[in-house]
């Protein structure tokens, strides 16, 4: 089968130079950041998960009890470990000895949270691109580049920024998949392998959202799927199967270590408002909060843009932003964020499609003004 063709045109370059100024924010902010116990706790773990792999002993001892997820950790580590090879440094060289001999330590641990940030950029300006068009894809990409809270994700080590990017893939590659599932089936089965593999992943970072990403996909794939229903399900099985043995993996294949995750109630979740209304209340996301507002309306009172493009991103962003996890912290209005601008940009961009495109154009070019200046006047508060 022959590769699909990738062509860089005008609206790539854009997207690119888009996510590079994505970048050069987060540069900025780790620029005037300073290394925290935190910080010295991921690259700490994230080591001895790669250069002394022994999950049991290292989950109740040095890296405090695992209870959320080793993606996070084995992703602050491994620049460290790399770096470490590179250089010829002994492997019993501790991480604060390595701050002082070798390399920015604080950049390097920054380094594949700001990456994972740019390609779930690049992502959902591709979705949105292919879904609503060069008007809605770059809006949805504006947003994304200029808000807060994403780019507090990519600028600490954490799992939620690795989950963002693992359950919007998932969604995503399971809606295509579906679509696909109706030819024949050598034109699915590379969706089928993506699914998997970004299933398994989501499930490094949080199980919470890799159990969401399941349900979510199976309703969808149920309602794309038509006359191939009856295999759905089996498709799905064997995604999660892989999935389970891609977490696994990440302990390297210790049931014991793996029941830690369980035991700690990783995927209790339950209904709670505070942290999305935080965030649709927090001045920097103003711009944001507007469009989505905005975009609520229209959906709701304009029935062109009630379709399934437009409606399954709204379910999954209204279903994240309620929820809150009960067995250990995270932020599921970052999972949520990547939906709610994909759902802002399909409106958005039927509206630019109608007789009320110029009160929408003056409507857009307000929000994404106001956001842009609020998300750089912002930058410093996201320091700490």
């Amino acid at each position: 089968m022959r590769a699909p063709k990738f062509e860089v045109h005008r609206p790539q370059m854009l997207a690119a130079a888009m996510l590079l100024l994505f970048v050069a924010q987060c540069l900025w902010v780790v620029h005037h950041q300073t290394l925290t116990g935190l910080d010295y706790q991921y690259a700490r773990c994230g080591r001895e998960l790669w250069e002394r792999p022994s999950p049991l002993a290292g989950y109740l001892t040095s890296c405090g009890n695992i209870n959320d997820g080793t993606f996070a950790y084995r992703a602050a580590g491994l620049p460290l470990t790399l770096e470490r090879i590179l250089l010829g440094q002994p492997s019993g060289i501790s991480t604060w000895e390595m701050h002082h001999l070798a390399g920015d330590v604080l950049l390097l641990l920054r380094l594949p949270f700001i990456l994972f940030g740019v390609w779930l950029g690049g992502g959902i300006w591709w979705v949105s691109r292919r879904l609503y068009g060069n008007e809605g894809g770059f809006l949805v990409l504006t947003l994304y580049c200029f808000s807060p809270e994403m780019i507090r994700a990519c600028v600490r080590p954490n799992n939620e920024i690795l989950a963002a990017w693992g359950l919007y893939g998932a969604l995503y590659t399971a809606i295509g998949l579906a679509h696909a599932m109706q030819g024949p089936k050598r034109k699915w089965r590379p969706r089928l392998l993506l699914l998997t593999v970004a299933l398994g992943l989501t499930a490094t970072a949080h199980v919470a959202a890799a159990i969401l990403g399941l349900l979510l996909a199976l309703g969808f794939m149920l309602y794309l799927a038509e006359d191939r229903r009856a295999q759905v399900i089996p498709v799905l099985a064997m995604a999660a199967a892989g999935g389970f043995l891609i977490l696994m993996a990440f302990y390297a294949f210790r049931l014991d270590a793996l029941s830690y995750v369980f035991q700690s109630g990783d995927a209790r979740m339950w209904v709670g408002w505070q942290g999305g209304l935080h965030m649709m209340m927090s001045l920097p996301n103003a711009g944001i909060t507007i469009a989505a507002l905005s975009a609520t309306a229209i959906y709701l009172f304009h029935p062109r843009s009630r379709y399934f493009g437009n409606t399954a991103p709204l379910i999954v962003a209204i279903l994240l932003l309620t929820l809150e996890t009960t067995g250990v912290r995270s932020e599921p209005w970052i999972w949520a964020l990547p939906f709610l601008l994909t759902f802002i940009g399909g409106v958005f961009a039927d509206m630019l499609e109608s007789r009320q495109r110029r009160m929408f154009l003056w409507l857009t070019g307000a929000a994404v003004v106001a956001q842009v200046t609020l998300t750089l006047v912002s930058l410093p508060f996201l320091i700490s």
